[in-house]
């Protein structure tokens, strides 16, 4: 479980693919160890399982499930990925409760600068419009976010300076493809409904 409140990055150094999955490796600072390979890590949104630790660089295998799922299957060397450790028993707790399992991913359709601020406009399809609340919470690349606004076919959120400078989010175009995690309270109130 995590909160979606990002303090770390990494750069995704290496791709290695096959037919069913990838295994990625990530350069980062964030502090782990040894005794955290097999933790879950929040990799831009996706819930990942270190699997090797070596100095700064991050190992982690993806099923062809998550590819799916994600953005991940059109990541490129280079890219930037929002990093953030499980919370722990006990500890502050800011953002929403985020699993790190990506509900889909969409597209940016607008984006555009008011203040300092950026106002992200994002696609949404009809079936997953039951999930999104005005002020409610929603995770983009694993960040938990406002929805400011629901329009016919797209949401919106506003990102603030501080959020850009610690997250990926930053570095959205139109047409990026993001991972989007639904608010998990929402989902089950709408499974109970149509139980």
């Amino acid at each position: 479980m995590f909160s979606g409140i990002i303090k770390q990055k990494g750069i995704l150094k290496n791709i290695y693919k096959t037919k069913k999955d990838y295994t990625i490796k990530i350069h980062a600072k964030i502090k782990l160890s040894k005794d955290d390979i097999g933790s879950s890590i929040c990799c831009s949104g996706v819930c990942l399982t270190l699997t090797k630790l070596k100095g700064n660089i991050l190992t982690f295998y993806m099923s062809n499930e998550t590819l799916k799922k994600s953005n991940f299957k059109s990541l490129k060397k280079g890219n930037i990925i929002n990093l953030e450790k499980p919370i722990k028993f006990g500890e502050h707790i800011s953002g929403h409760f985020v699993q790190g399992h990506v509900d889909t991913t969409t597209r940016v359709k607008k984006v555009r600068l008011i203040g300092k601020s950026h106002f992200i406009s994002l696609r949404t399809l009809n079936k997953y419009k039951k999930y999104l609340v005005y002020k409610g919470s929603i995770a983009v690349n694993g960040v938990s976010l406002t929805i400011s606004k629901i329009l016919k076919k797209e949401f919106q959120v506003v990102i603030i300076p501080y959020t850009l400078k610690l997250t990926n989010l930053e570095n959205l175009r139109i047409n990026d493809i993001v991972n989007i995690e639904f608010d998990i309270l929402g989902k089950y109130i709408n499974n109970l409904r149509n139980a």
